[in-house]
């Protein structure tokens, strides 16, 4: 075990971390439903796979938008209050994609969406990290990132159950949010922690001082990569090549079920290994995964392998947070985040639209074979950066 994880005598802000785990899960599952719906409301539409992708893509630019603004944002408002903001903004902007089949308001409502996601997950992030000691960051980390992929995982079951027909499901979602956001604002008065403010220029200060964590943020943005082409493209590539929309829909909760069941043993390797070479690891088993993917035939094969992918790629999600809090506090803390933050918008709009287009020039199983070789690519960057 790493020097700087010996036993400190911090006593976790349970109230916080509860608040922000609540709020990252009704995030997650927002995003979880959306993608894979919208994905296939779209594709019954008529809508071209391209812009299918540009579609989800405008999620990943509203967070980058929410990313640049986080410093004047966490000026005028205290962290914990912009987490319930952006939680009240996903409730209102699920809501306008329930009541409105106008392509243009549907990239204004995801855009928006993406926005107050990006000010829940960077705010949420340093919270978290703020409110946990070094010596249970990475269970902490596991518990976080199973909430999230459990929203994940959540989301996509409300299509079994309510259809893609109307935007019931999208309105059932906006009424969850909405709740959640009210809890969270009840336990924010309970707690001894807050996320600190951004300070300027801690950004490119973070990046500058931070070259190895900076891989593991790119770590996380290319797995992310893998994750979006998952839940937005890949739906549409498996309706494509023969299966059903039902199918579709639920090798996204396959995905993400098992992955939030693997973060809590992937925080406990990190609390006890060498967390870069979990990372690494978990960035080969996710590629070659991907790597798989077309040349299964078998259904329950298809979805074991997707559970394998998923628990790996957003395993480096888990390491680069449990990295980030091992090693910064207070404004580079919520600088830190940011970068997280803005890794996954960049994976999130080239995954999402770069996938869509590649499928349409070169066909369905381009979706999983891009992701896996970018992926791999990163591993063995990675291992020669870490080297």
């Amino acid at each position: 075990m790493n020097a700087s994880r010996a036993v400190d005598g911090f006593v976790p802000d349970w109230a916080a971390i509860t608040a922000v785990i609540l709020g990252v899960t009704a995030f997650a599952a927002a995003q979880g439903l959306t993608y894979p719906l919208a994905s296939l409301v779209l594709e019954r539409r008529a809508v071209p796979e391209g812009l299918i992708g540009l579609n989800a893509g405008s999620f990943g630019v509203g967070i980058v938008a929410a990313t640049l603004l986080i410093r004047r944002l966490t000026a005028y408002l205290a962290g914990d209050r912009l987490i319930v903001v952006g939680l009240i903004g996903c409730s209102l902007c699920l809501a306008t994609l329930a009541g409105s089949e106008a392509l243009w308001i549907w990239f204004a409502a995801r855009f928006l969406l993406g926005f107050c996601a990006g000010l829940i997950f960077i705010m949420s992030e340093a919270w978290l990290n703020t409110a946990c000691p070094d010596r249970l960051r990475g269970r902490v980390s596991g518990v976080y990132g199973a909430g999230m992929c459990a929203g994940f995982a959540a989301g996509p079951l409300a299509i079994a159950v309510f259809g893609t027909q109307d935007g019931f499901a999208f309105a059932l979602l906006a009424v969850y949010v909405a709740a959640v956001a009210f809890l969270a604002a009840v336990l924010s008065r309970r707690t001894r922690t807050r996320p600190a403010s951004s300070p300027a220029g801690a950004l490119l200060g973070f990046l500058r001082g931070a070259p190895l964590l900076a891989g593991m943020v790119l770590a996380f943005g290319f797995a992310d990569i893998a994750d979006i082409a998952a839940i937005s493209v890949m739906p549409v590539y498996f309706v494509k090549t023969g299966h059903s929309e039902a199918f579709a829909a639920l090798s996204v909760t396959a995905m993400a079920l098992p992955t939030a069941l693997a973060q809590p043993l992937v925080g406990l390797l990190l609390d006890r290994l060498s967390r870069p070479v979990v990372a690494l690891g978990c960035g080969l088993i996710a590629a070659f995964s991907f790597l798989s993917i077309p040349l299964l035939q078998s259904e329950p094969a298809i979805l074991a392998v997707f559970a394998l992918m998923g628990a790996a790629s957003f395993a480096l999600y888990t390491c680069a947070l449990t990295l980030l809090g091992e090693r910064y506090r207070g404004g580079l803390l919520v600088a830190g985040s940011a970068v997280l933050s803005m890794a996954y918008a960049v994976g999130s709009a080239l995954g999402s639209s770069a996938t869509g287009f590649a499928m349409d020039i070169l066909g369905p199983p381009a979706a999983p074979l891009g992701a896996g070789l970018v992926l791999l690519i990163f591993a063995v960057l990675f291992a020669f950066g870490r080297r």
